[in-house]
């Protein structure tokens, strides 16, 4: 059981640790457009609304894209009264149960209605309302479904893991009786 739960948990981060890279470099392409935005703005007087729109859509993407990286890294915003002083085992019934019970059902809500969302923005054929705007501005609400599946997914990768932590924790007070 172990190692089946070894082997999702680590599919899974491999998923969010390329994922995470992407983001990475799409935080480099977002400082370039913002600062071909910004010459073109202030020497020659000029914008268009493709390229604003394109900045929020590599901005939404590179936190989309990047929170189940961040999660799988623990580099996530985290009230820590006691967390920092449990121990392992104990940690791990915390990531579980958070897990379980907030992380799981959120994603899963957050999931249902952003596809919901974004179907009905391809359905209509959803544009930007901004002449010379970005079209097929269903696209940027699908990849807020694909965003939290990633986080979802990387929910279950830390189940997984407290399972492990837990049954292993388990087996070596066992063994030190």
């Amino acid at each position: 059981m172990i190692q089946l739960l070894s082997k999702i948990e680590n599919g899974i981060g491999a998923i969010n640790e390329i994922l995470g890279r992407v983001a990475s470099w799409l935080t480099f392409v977002l400082v370039l457009l913002v600062c071909f935005d910004v010459t073109i703005r202030y020497f020659f007087n000029d914008t268009h609304a493709w390229i604003m729109e394109l900045e929020w859509h590599l901005f939404a993407l590179i936190f989309l894209l990047g929170a189940g990286y961040t999660l799988k890294h623990d580099h996530h915003v985290r009230v820590d009264l006691f967390y920092t002083k449990f121990s392992q085992r104990d940690q791990a019934w915390v990531n579980l149960g958070g897990s379980v019970l907030f992380l799981i059902p959120w994603c899963w809500i957050i999931i249902v209605y952003s596809f919901q969302y974004a179907y009905t923005s391809f359905q209509v054929g959803e544009g930007s309302p901004d002449p010379g705007g970005l079209p097929a501005r269903y696209l940027i609400k699908f990849a807020i479904t694909f965003g939290i599946g990633l986080l979802f997914l990387q929910a279950i990768a830390i189940i997984c893991k407290s399972v492990i932590t837990i049954l292993e924790t388990y087996d070596a007070n066992d063994e030190l009786d």
